[in-house]
């Protein structure tokens, strides 16, 4: 109920129930509404790469060649680990970083063994990178043909095959309409090829914040019981690009491809390295196929939370400008924090297409190899002994160590 006015006493403001439901209609998901942020200096050292959404109109992607150069490479990668001043593991399960590697010098075997090195460890980390983004995306088509983004921003120079981040102090992050949750994706996995090797280089950002974390398919797939793997190896799920289209046209924006919904495996596996990863993200996964609805919602919030809660399964990068990352879009997920405004984040993405994701039955059909659990593979090559489900019963349980 509204206040009552007095002779003597304004009434307290309180919002208009009109004014809320114009408000409300005015917003939408702000990860699928790209934000228009600019602040205006064009003094500034990369203004070139700000984001900038040409109106075009392009074709249906069509079915594109892919080469696998993963499974060209030497299986120890000794030309491309050789040449490492130093090489970090993050953590046992995703993560690598190489230093002393010059990624404008790498040759067409390092670059084989890069690709080897990123399905295997799911994300690889280089500092102080002089490569500039022509390069960069002649590094990214040496992997597969380019993607090209039907709605996210491409620089104002007008490169279409580069995928802009942009935030400076003009746009606050706005989490009204979002979780943290479904901010977690691989990038369009709605396409028929969706991408593989891809890369982003930081070319400016905050002293601190503004960290991307990754997420591996491989570990989520090997965390689960070999019942439910078996199942969801038998599962499709539909990923669409309505809602990121959508997104765009609230947000005035055109929206350059027609947006498509494709279904995939829910498991597929990688091609050079032959293991599992469990294939769905909050950002563009709607449902899977055939199950009632119950149970499809269940299953893919379960994998969802998997996804965002399980850190044992997770890496953070701090940014540095002139960083870049290599991630397999196969075989992980990804998030960002918001948490630098007002500073300015700015990064360029090329994005490779991949095959078309294969299921653990065309797999094993097409190549005569059988699928593998990651997890049970490296517990394999370092001499334990582990049964077919994952378990020794010789060993005892622990409890929660820290």
């Amino acid at each position: 109920m509204a206040p009552v006015a007095t002779d003597d006493k304004q009434p307290t403001a309180t919002p208009d129930i009109r004014s809320l439901k114009d408000d409300v209609s005015k917003v939408f998901n702000p990860f699928y509404s790209p934000a228009i942020a600019d602040d205006g200096n064009e003094s500034y050292a990369h203004a070139q790469y700000k984001p900038f959404f040409p109106n075009l109109s392009w074709p249906p992607l069509e079915e594109l060649q892919v080469t696998e150069r993963g499974l060209f490479a030497d299986p120890e990668k000794r030309s491309l680990l050789s040449a490492a001043s130093k090489v970090k593991h993050y953590t046992p399960t995703i993560g690598t970083e190489l230093s002393g590697v010059d990624l404008r010098q790498l040759s067409d075997s390092q670059k084989d063994e890069l690709a080897l090195l990123v399905a295997e460890r799911g994300v690889v980390f280089f500092r102080d990178q002089e490569i500039n983004i022509h390069e960069q995306l002649d590094l990214a088509r040496y992997f597969g043909p380019l993607h090209k983004h039907a709605t996210t921003p491409i620089p104002k120079a007008g490169i279409e095959e580069v995928h802009v981040v942009y935030n400076d102090h003009s746009r606050r992050p706005d989490p009204v309409s979002f979780s943290k949750l479904e901010l977690w994706h691989s990038d369009v996995t709605y396409e028929v090829q969706p991408p593989s090797v891809t890369s982003l280089k930081v070319i400016a950002g905050p002293e601190y914040g503004g960290d991307t974390l990754w997420a591996s398919g491989y570990a989520l797939y090997s965390g689960l019981s070999p019942g439910f793997q078996k199942y969801l190896e038998g599962l499709r799920a539909v990923h669409s690009a309505v809602a990121q289209a959508e997104g765009a046209r609230a947000a005035g924006l055109p929206v350059r491809r027609q947006e498509i919904e494709t279904v995939h495996p829910v498991v597929r596996v990688h091609p050079a390295t032959g293991w599992k990863s469990v294939y769905v993200n909050p950002g563009f996964t709607r449902r899977i196929v055939g199950v009632p609805k119950a149970e499809s919602d269940a299953i893919l919030s379960f994998l969802f939370r998997q996804i965002a809660e399980n850190v044992d399964n997770q890496v953070r990068f701090q940014w540095e400008p002139n960083s870049i990352a290599f991630w397999d879009n196969r075989v992980v997920v990804h998030s960002a924090t918001f948490d630098f405004w007002p500073a300015t984040r700015h990064a360029l993405r090329a994005t490779p297409h991949g095959e078309k994701p294969t299921s653990v039955e065309d797999y094993e059909r097409q190549t005569g190899k059988v699928a593998k659990d990651r997890q049970l593979e490296i517990w394999k090559q370092q001499g334990l002994d582990v049964t077919a489900n994952g378990k020794n019963h010789n060993l005892k349980a622990r409890g929660y160590n820290d």
